[in-house]
Formats: C-alpha cells, sequence, structure tokens
C-alpha cells in the first residue's frame, strides 16, 4: 500500500490534468467559438441537468457570476457543496489511503443525484411553459 506523500502525489498529478484539460478545452472553445454538444439534448431536445456546465465553467473562468448563474443555476448553487465532498474523500484517501465512503456521504450523494435529476426534469417543464403559446 502507498504511503500518503506517494498518495498525495497521485492526487496532485490527477488534480493538474484535470485543470489542463479543463483550461485545454476552455482555449478550443476560445478558438473555435464553439464547446462540445450534449448528446441528451441532440437525442431529445430536453436539456439535461448538466447542460451548460462547460458554459459554466468558462463564465468562472472570466469571473462572471452571473453569466455562470445563467447557465446552469442548479450546478452553480450544488459547486461548493460538491466541491467540499470531493475535498473530503481527497484528504480521506491521502491521509487513510481509503477509497471507500461512509454511510452518510453516501446518501449524500444520492440526495444529490436525486435533487440534480429533479433539476433538470424543472427547469424542461419550466422551459416548456415558456415556449407555451397558449
Amino acid at each position: 500500500m502507498a504511503d500518503s506523500k506517494t498518495r498525495l502525489a497521485r492526487l496532485l498529478g490527477g488534480l493538474c490534468l484535470f485543470v489542463i484539460l479543463g483550461l485545454g478545452y476552455a482555449g478550443v472553445v476560445h478558438v473555435l467559438g464553439r464547446g462540445l454538444s450534449c448528446p441528451f439534448y441532440m437525442a431529445t431536445g430536453l436539456l439535461c441537468p448538466g447542460c451548460g456546465v462547460s458554459r459554466m465553467c468558462l463564465f468562472l473562468l472570466r469571473g462572471d457570476w452571473a453569466g455562470a448563474w445563467r447557465a446552469n443555476p442548479g450546478l452553480f448553487l450544488l459547486s461548493p457543496l460538491l466541491a467540499a465532498l470531493f475535498g473530503l474523500h481527497a484528504v480521506r484517501y491521502v491521509r487513510e489511503g481509503e477509497r471507500k465512503t461512509p454511510a452518510w456521504e453516501s446518501r449524500l450523494w444520492v440526495v444529490l443525484a436525486v435533487l440534480l435529476l429533479l433539476y433538470g426534469a424543472l427547469r424542461n417543464l419550466h422551459g416548456m411553459a415558456l415556449l407555451d403559446p397558449r
């Protein structure tokens, strides 16, 4: 089993790779003026709970909080909690080498998933109401 320094190096390496890929994607979007399309939206015409997350992140990179909110308010609100949960998981992994999630945390992930699914459904219902000519 790896020691805590090795686990920290692995974690930081993965985080650096994630940041590099994210910044690379932001650069490609900046140059091309277009990002990846959502396959769920392309297939159904409905917004998934994650639709707008790329735009939200790009707005956050520019410091445009209002733009980030407009892109995906659900994930924008949940982002601090998600970051905290990932942080707890990372600290636990570095300290203990455990990747196992405690029961309370697993339940919280389920609650967050349900909230995001409800958000996805509600944003489509709201959007349909706005588009309904009656």
